[in-house]
């Protein structure tokens, strides 16, 4: 992969939300006095770039816009499904057959008409990545739940010093109370994070990625589901990598959901602090 450089601006990155009216102003008034004013400012002046927007990832976002993010690249190559409406916030009726990055960046801009989004319908693989992540954003979401590009974005935003947030699995959960965060590498009890940290220490990353996860018990074996599906593919969609047939998982809307928003809330939290690792 090329590596992207921070020189080469596509418009979107350069945009600077204006405030135009007092309607504009009070869409976040709530935000700005929990935040205070150059905290909520230097909030609006960040890049972020989710890939993903499924059942956490389109939470995420959500939480994000409500939040004042105005600048944002969205990557997904899917399109919203029926199976989708019981979990993924950008799953209506009036969705279905959409883009999500096409339903995404209409329900983002119903929220906030003057946030700045980028869409890109393309699978995160290798060969997309420079796109993906040229030029870096100030954050990278990852909400992928295919092991094989996950592990390749990641390994990615790593060698690049992107900061990044990554979701480990949400699906077959029940209790809320067991999710936690922290460094990928000092999780317990997720299947998904334990095959991510082997593939990713291939690559001599061994540290540094902050990760959502759950120390939930669950009756899953990743490994035998690997060795019955031909593409060995696992993740809580009925399509992946480029569109092929994988496994997928039963989930509930309300763990995917408090997994996105707290992504969202770990971003926020961190964008708005001058300091790196807030």
């Amino acid at each position: 992969m090329k590596i992207p450089t921070a020189t080469k601006h596509l418009p979107w990155w350069n945009f600077k939300i204006k405030l135009q009216n007092s309607n504009s102003m009070d869409r976040f008034k709530r935000t700005r006095q929990l935040l205070g004013n150059e905290k909520f400012q230097l909030l609006q002046s960040k890049r972020v770039t989710i890939v993903g927007l499924g059942a956490v990832g389109g939470y995420a976002l959500e939480g994000l816009i409500r939040a004042g993010i105005s600048n944002l690249r969205l990557v997904d190559f899917d399109t919203v499904q029926p199976s989708n409406i019981n979990r993924q916030i950008l799953a209506l009726e009036n969705t279905l057959g959409k883009p999500k990055v096409e339903a995404a960046r209409e329900r983002g801009l119903t929220i906030n008409p003057h946030c700045r989004i980028e869409s890109q319908q393309l699978f995160a693989g290798e060969e997309t990545l420079e796109k993906i992540l040229s030029p870096p954003p100030d954050l990278l979401i990852d909400a992928i739940d295919s092991l094989n590009p996950k592990s390749q974005l990641l390994s990615a935003s790593f060698h690049l010093e992107i900061p990044t947030i990554s979701s480990m699995g949400a699906a077959l959960r029940t209790d809320p109370l067991l999710i936690r965060t922290g460094d990928l590498f000092d999780t317990t009890g997720c299947p998904l994070a334990k095959h991510l940290r082997k593939r990713l220490r291939k690559r001599n990353i061994t540290h540094g990625i902050r990760v959502v996860y759950s120390t939930e018990k669950i009756n899953f074996d990743y490994k035998k589901a690997q060795e019955n599906t031909k593409e060995k593919i696992i993740g809580e969609t009925p399509f992946a990598d480029r569109g092929r047939k994988r496994n997928s998982l039963g989930s509930l809307p309300t763990i995917t959901g408090i997994f996105g928003l707290i992504i969202a809330n770990m971003a926020i939290l961190q964008l708005s602090s001058r300091g790196e690792n807030n």
